[in-house]
Formats: C-alpha cells, structure tokens, sequence
C-alpha cells in the first residue's frame, strides 16, 4: 500500500531501529511507547486488519507468537508481567496488523 506507514517503514522509506527482521516480519520500537518495552510485530504482507484473516495466515501467526517469545527473553520480560496486543475495528489507528509487545512499567493504556 502506498499509504500505509508500516509497508514505508517496511520498505525502509522511514528509518526506525530494527530490533527484529525476517523473510515475514519487521519489529522495531514503538515511537510513541504505552511501556518501557514496546515494541511493534509487523507481517512484511500487508495485511489490513484481523478480520483479513484466514486459515493461509497460519504459518505467519505461529512465527509472530515465536518472535514475541524471543523477544520476551532478550528483554528480561520472562518474570515480569508482559503483553501482546492486537487491535481492530477504530481502536487500529494504523490500517495494517500489527501486535503490540508491552512489558515493564505501562505508561497508558493501549
């Protein structure tokens, strides 16, 4: 989409700090963080909103689960209490699936 902010950052139109990069997700910093850690898990597909998914998106939502894993562990998140948010309908500001990875002290609510 050429609109979207995510598919610029995606394809590094917007420079961001990339704290995770495969063939099928990009995470990287929140600009505007709700937590101590909050970071953005974002399919390199655009993909508008949860309810534009179905049963071929398995794969892609097995490896976002395993990327908040490792990313839980290489923030010290495992004893302290985290989150993973996903946000739809007007609640989604930005028109692209994303996951919010949220842990230490919360700033505001999501």
């Amino acid at each position: 989409m050429d609109d979207c902010l995510f598919c610029k950052i995606i394809h590094k139109e917007i420079p961001t700090k990339i704290v995770f990069e495969s063939d099928k997700i990009l995470a990287f910093p929140d600009i505007s963080p709700s937590a101590d850690i909050h970071i953005l898990i974002v399919p390199k597909e655009h993909i508008p909103s949860m309810e534009d998914l179905d049963s071929s998106h398995g794969t892609l939502l097995v490896e976002i689960y395993s990327i908040v894993k490792k990313l839980v562990e290489e923030n010290n998140l495992g004893n302290d209490l985290y989150r993973v948010v996903t946000n739809g309908g007007k609640a989604q500001h930005i028109p692209h699936l994303h996951f919010h990875l949220l842990g230490g002290q919360w700033k505001k609510m999501v």
